[in-house]
């Protein structure tokens, strides 16, 4: 909340854990950037973390090992060709491409993957028979790891799953499911347990639809990011900045996440690098992106180690997740930047 992020409770190692590479993503960004050595050194010097961590407490992970070793992992090994995070990544791909269930065509978002039933924590729900939309920015791991090896499994979850996500998350009028569980024996879906229509998620799936259409060429996937970025524009309001639920109209602490609002920012740029010219799009990418520079979301002073404010719903606090794609975003606009998925 006060956006010191030396104070985050959950260690690395902690299976819940999946927003520490947001950091070495922005580090990798200022680097490229800046040529300034101190920030890859930065991002080198947990090498031995990220390798333990897919290699001797492996079980400890789930489906976001996509946000942990595409910003790390892929990343180093496209920025310095050095093999050694190439078998780290790889490593990451395949503990990613077992938590897929082929009965249901879905990678299993929580819970040790040698657990029949494994809750979150202590009293939650269970979770092995559940996908998430999140999900969708995982898959360039897959996808990575197809175009390293040639290993055609890979690609094969990848495009499985997204199509999962096509019949499952993305609804009729465009508007996008959060979470989808599905019956463990046969494999059928049994549907999402809410009716939100959370602005991240619709923006994870924009993004995630994007970057798949980039890896396969699918034209459907491409088509289902445009129709779901129009979707999601036409519920922005003249602050132009996503609540956090668009369902939540009648909520009196309803608030607004501006994370959301830089990961739109970033898929809408990626349509843009796969030709797609839309004036809706086009005009919503410039709005949102000067929107989250103002005052009234960026926290200029040095004392604070976040940087953008109201960076998720329900709290109004500060998140890597946010300062992460807030800092692509605007790499991508200002220095023609490569992103790493």
């Amino acid at each position: 909340m006060d956006g010191n992020y030396f104070e985050f409770k959950e260690g690395f190692y902690e299976i819940g854990n999946w927003t520490s590479s947001f950091f070495t993503g922005m580090a990798l960004i200022a680097w490229q950037e800046t040529e300034d050595e101190y920030f890859l050194n930065q991002a080198l010097r947990l090498a031995p973390y990220y390798r333990e961590k897919v290699f001797t407490r492996y079980l400890d992970t789930h489906h976001d090992l996509g946000f942990l070793y595409s910003l790390y992992s892929v990343a180093l090994y496209k920025l310095t060709s050095d093999e050694l995070h190439r078998v780290v990544g790889l490593r990451a791909a395949e503990l990613l491409a077992q938590r897929f269930n082929p009965s249901g065509n879905f990678i299993r978002a929580w819970g040790r993957i040698d657990e029949i039933e494994s809750p979150i924590g202590t009293g939650m729900m269970r979770t092995d028979d559940m996908a998430i939309i999140d999900s969708l920015m995982n898959l360039p791991l897959l996808f990575w790891a197809h175009k390293e090896t040639g290993l055609k499994k890979y690609q094969e979850i990848a495009m499985r799953h997204a199509d999962m996500c096509l019949k499952c998350f993305v609804r009729p009028d465009f508007s996008a499911n959060n979470i989808y569980r599905f019956n463990l024996q046969t494999g059928e879906p049994l549907g999402d347990p809410n009716n939100s229509y959370w602005a991240r998620g619709a923006t994870w799936a924009i993004y995630g639809f994007a970057l798949g259409y980039s890896y396969t060429h699918d034209d459907k996937y491409l088509e289902t990011s445009v129709r779901l970025a129009k979707k999601f524009i036409s519920n922005l309001d003249e602050a132009e900045v996503p609540w956090n639920d668009f369902h939540e109209v009648a909520h009196p602490n309803r608030v607004r996440d501006a994370s959301a609002g830089a990961i739109a920012v970033c898929g809408f740029q990626e349509l843009a690098r796969h030709g797609v010219v839309d004036s809706a799009i086009l005009k919503a990418k410039q709005s949102l992106l000067e929107r989250l520079c103002s005052e009234d979301y960026l926290n200029f002073d040095d004392a604070c180690h976040g940087v953008q404010k109201h960076g998720q719903g329900g709290q109004n606090g500060y998140t890597s997740w946010g300062d992460y794609y807030l800092m692509e975003a605007l790499a991508r606009e200002l220095f023609d930047f490569e992103v790493y998925w």
